[in-house]
C-alpha cells in the first residue's frame, strides 16, 4: 500500500526538513499503544516490538516524533557528523524500474529513473548524508530521546567525515569526535555507518576489514557502555564476509544488514539521472533488494551461531510490508528495520502488529 510519503521526493532535502513531515505523519494522530503480550528485548532495552525505521528517512526530531506516534518503536535519528554538511542538489529521490530483483549482475549495468512511484516499490536515494550542524543536532536528538515513550527507543546513526589531505588517523578521529557529541544527547544505542555508498559505492568502509577494526575500536573507547550497531553492505565473498565478522563481531553489539545495492542511475534517454559529479552510480533500495538483505542475515545467523558471538541481527531491505517482515524473521532477524515501505506506509507499524506472528 503506497500512501503520501512523509518524505516528499518532489520537495529538495532543505524544503522537507523545514517543512516536513507530509502525510499522515503530518496529522498529529497518536496511534493507541496496545500492548502484544510481551516486550522484546533490544541491545538491554525493552521495547514493544522488534521493528523499526533505518537511518535515511527521519531527517530532525519532527520525523522522529511522528513515527514514535505511529507506533514505530525503534526508531533511528538520521545519520550526523561532527560538522554541517551540505546535501547533494535535488533530486534526491527517484524510483526506479527494475524486473524482479537487483542482482549483482544486473546492478553492473544500468537502470532507469523516473517519478512514478508504483508498486513494488525501487527507489533510488542521493543525498549525500547531509548533516546539520552538532549545535542544531544535538539539541533536537536529545529532545526525541526524552520523547520516546514506554517500549520506544530512538537511535543516533553516526558516521565519519573524509576531508581532502586528511590522515587515516585524523579520519578515525573523526568518529571519535562525532561519537563523544552523540553520547552527548544521551542517546541509548548508537548506529555507525561502514556502508554509505555516497562515499564510494565500490569502496565502503566496510570492505575494509582492518580500518572498519580499527575505527569500531576507537569509538567503543568513547561511548563505553553504549550498545554500538554497525550498519553494512552486501558482502558478495562469503570468506571475505566471514573474515569480517570474526574479527569485529565480538566489539559490537548489533550488526545491522543491508545498507543499499549500487548501480548506475539514467533517465529515459540514457543520460546521467541524479545531476552533479560522483552521481552517475547510486545506492538501491526498497522491494529489488530484499533478496540481498534476506541472503545476509542468513548468513549472519550462521557464522554468529558458529563463531558463538552474542550481536544482535538487524535485517534491512525491502521491508514493504507485514509479510516481508516475517521473511526476515524467518530468516534469523532479531530486529527487523524499514525505510522505504515506512516512508509510503506511515501505518506499516501498526499492520505488522496486528498481522505477523511477533
Amino acid at each position: 500500500m503506497l500512501l503520501t510519503p512523509f518524505y516528499d521526493p518532489e520537495k529538495s532535502y532543505e524544503e522537507n526538513f523545514e517543512q516536513g513531515p507530509f502525510g499522515a505523519f503530518a496529522d498529529g494522530e497518536v496511534l493507541p499503544r496496545v500492548p502484544l503480550g510481551k516486550q522484546y528485548d533490544f541491545l538491554g532495552h525493552k521495547v514493544n516490538s522488534p521493528f523499526g525505521i533505518a537511518a535515511g528517512p527521519l531527517v530532525n526530531g519532527k520525523f522522529v516524533k511522528a513515527a514514535l506516534d505511529k507506533g514505530f518503536d525503534i526508531v533511528t535519528y538520521k545519520t550526523v557528523r561532527s560538522t554541517q554538511y551540505s546535501c547533494h542538489p535535488w533530486p534526491n529521490v527517484l524510483s526506479v524500474k527494475v524486473d524482479g530483483d537487483l542482482t549483482l549482475e544486473k546492478a553492473g549495468g544500468k537502470l532507469v529513473a523516473g517519478r512514478n512511484y508504483i508498486e513494488p516499490l525501487s527507489i533510488t536515494n542521493s543525498f549525500g548524508v547531509p548533516s546539520p550542524s552538532p549545535e542544531f543536532w544535538q539539541k533536537d536528538l536529545s529532545d526525541v530521546v526524552k520523547y520516546a515513550h514506554e517500549g520506544q527507543i530512538v537511535v543516533g546513526a553516526f558516521q565519519g567525515t573524509k576531508k581532502d589531505g586528511q590522515s587515516v588517523e585524523d579520519y578515525i578521529n573523526d568518529y571519535r569526535v562525532t561519537a563523544k557529541l552523540l553520547k552527548d544527547t544521551g542517546v541509548q544505542v548508537m548506529e555507525v555507518n561502514l556502508s554509505c555508498p555516497n562515499e564510494g559505492t565500490n569502496n565502503l568502509l566496510c570492505y575494509d576489514t582492518e580500518r572498519s577494526v580499527k575505527v569500531v575500536k576507537a569509538i567503543k573507547e568513547i561511548i563505553d557502555n553504549i550498545p554500538l550497531i554497525i550498519k553494512i553492505g552486501y558482502f558478495k565473498d562469503k570468506n571475505v564476509f566471514a573474515d569480517f565478522v570474526k574479527k569485529i563481531g565480538n566489539i559490537v553489539q548489533g550488526i545491522s544488514v543491508i545498507n543499499t545495492i549500487a548501480t548506475e542511475i539514467v533517465n529515459e534517454n540514457g543520460k546521467q539521472a541524479l545531476p552533479g559529479e560522483g552521481r552517475l552510480r547510486s545506492g538501491v533500495c526498497g522491494h529489488a533488494i530484499k533478496w540481498a538483505g534476506l541472503d545476509m542475515v542468513k548468513r549472519l545467523k550462521k557464522l554468529h551461531e558458529e563463531f558463538g558471538y552474542s550481536f544482535t541481527i538487524i535485517g534491512v531491505g525491502g521491508v514493504m510490508n507485514a509479510e516481508d517482515f516475517q521473511e526476515y524473521r524467518n530468516a534469523g532477524a532479531d530486529i527487523i528495520m524499514s525505510a522505504t515501505g515506512a516512508m509510503w506506509n506511515p501505518y506499516l507499524a501498526k499492520e505488522i502488529k496486528s498481522r505477523s506472528r511477533l
